[in-house]
């Protein structure tokens, strides 16, 4: 059953259409604060949903007591990323004076390299980076400052992150019957069915990003430890983690992994290491994420990488990954909303077939629409 509504004509529902897309953006720049860490607990509120649910029918615990347990095996995933991180930068820490000496011999390798090659002079040369490094060394402390403004600003935006998260799990019904309630009663299953299939969908996204990271991961420090790399360990959480981000995120792990293989290595790997992410890259973009990920979301590359630029333009990082899951939810609704179904095929790939506009054929169909609201 689909939302009906008064047919207008096609100027006046292109004019509806752009100011309302016009407001959100303008809402979404002022609301950039509270409403980034409220999308994030939304994501995870979905994703602990099942378990949520699972141990207060199970257990017969009470609904806040389940979300509370939720929340803390949030924090202890999070932990233990965060926790193999540390442990790997505070390597990098003790090595730091080898590090330092061996980057420094490999950039004099470097330098005479230009030198024979382009004869360039090696007094320019030293002089551009004497240059270099002293602006370091004098934007150093207002760069150190920055950090630690970035720091702190991460662990309240973290903080944020996992109250919403809590009280999105804890007060799931009341806000399930508010959605309902906006709407008039004939429209309540077409409600139902978007709900459900929000929570099916971006659910099943989540659980694919994180068994693509998993995967990433684990080849990226494979195959960086075969290589000879240093901290390979870090290098390929880092790269699994950035490849959450679209296009974007490889080319940032893989400037890192060059410094270090530049640093550690030698210029020789450099080569090697871009031809090995590369191919990690488009192992991970042609067999892992149509076979994990575009399963469950299955978005054109066009909306993928205008929605990650916006993103990026809107709330930076963040913006960029949160992208996906967005366009993927208005898709959901557009779908089911007469009038804006050639949107939601816009956002779509070619190869989608019709999707249901029922919940009861995702679902077995002894359970009724208004079970949703129930759990």
């Amino acid at each position: 059953m689909a939302i009906t509504k008064t047919v207008a004509p096609f100027y006046t529902k292109l004019a509806m259409v752009l100011i309302s897309a016009i407001c959100l953006f303008y809402i979404a720049i002022l609301g950039k604060d509270i409403l980034c860490p409220l999308l994030f607990g939304l994501l995870f509120a979905v994703l602990l949903l099942p378990f949520a649910i699972f141990i207060e029918n199970r257990l017969h615990i009470h609904r806040s007591l389940a979300a509370g347990i939720s929340v803390l095996l949030l924090i202890f995933f999070l932990g233990t990323i965060v926790l193999a991180i540390i442990s790997q930068m505070g390597a990098i820490g003790d090595d730091w004076p080898d590090f330092k000496r061996h980057l420094l011999s490999t950039l004099n390798e470097f330098q005479l390299w230009i030198a024979s090659k382009f004869h360039v002079n090696m007094t320019k040369q030293n002089a551009y980076v004497n240059n270099t490094a002293s602006q370091f060394l004098t934007e150093g402390p207002a760069m150190i400052g920055a950090t630690l403004r970035s720091i702190s600003s991460m662990f309240i935006f973290i903080v944020l992150i996992l109250i919403d998260t809590f009280f999105l799990l804890y007060y799931r019904r009341l806000l399930i019957k508010f959605l309902v309630a906006v709407f008039r009663e004939e429209n309540s299953v077409a409600v139902y069915d978007i709900i459900a299939q929000v929570q099916s969908k971006i659910s099943q996204y989540i659980q694919g990003l994180l068994l693509e990271l998993i995967i990433v991961s684990t080849v990226c420090c494979l195959a960086l430890w075969f290589m000879g790399i240093d901290y390979p360990i870090l290098l390929g959480i880092l790269t699994g983690l950035l490849n959450l981000i679209p296009y974007i995120g490889i080319l940032i792990s893989l400037l890192l992994s060059i410094l270090v293989a530049f640093a550690s290595a030698g210029a020789a790997k450099i080569i090697l290491v871009t031809v090995v992410l590369f191919a990690i890259h488009l192992l991970d973009a042609n067999v892992l994420l149509p076979f994990i990920v575009g399963a469950k979301v299955r978005l054109n590359a066009l909306i993928t990488i205008i929605g990650v630029i916006t993103g990026g333009a809107v709330w930076g990082m963040t913006g960029a990954f949160l992208a996906i899951p967005v366009i993927a939810i208005f898709k959901i609704v557009f779908d089911r909303i007469d009038g804006l179904q050639p949107w939601g095929m816009l956002l779509g790939d070619e190869r989608d077939e019709k999707e249901p506009s029922t919940l009861k054929s995702e679902i077995s169909k002894d359970q009724d629409l208004k079970h949703v609201a129930k759990r």
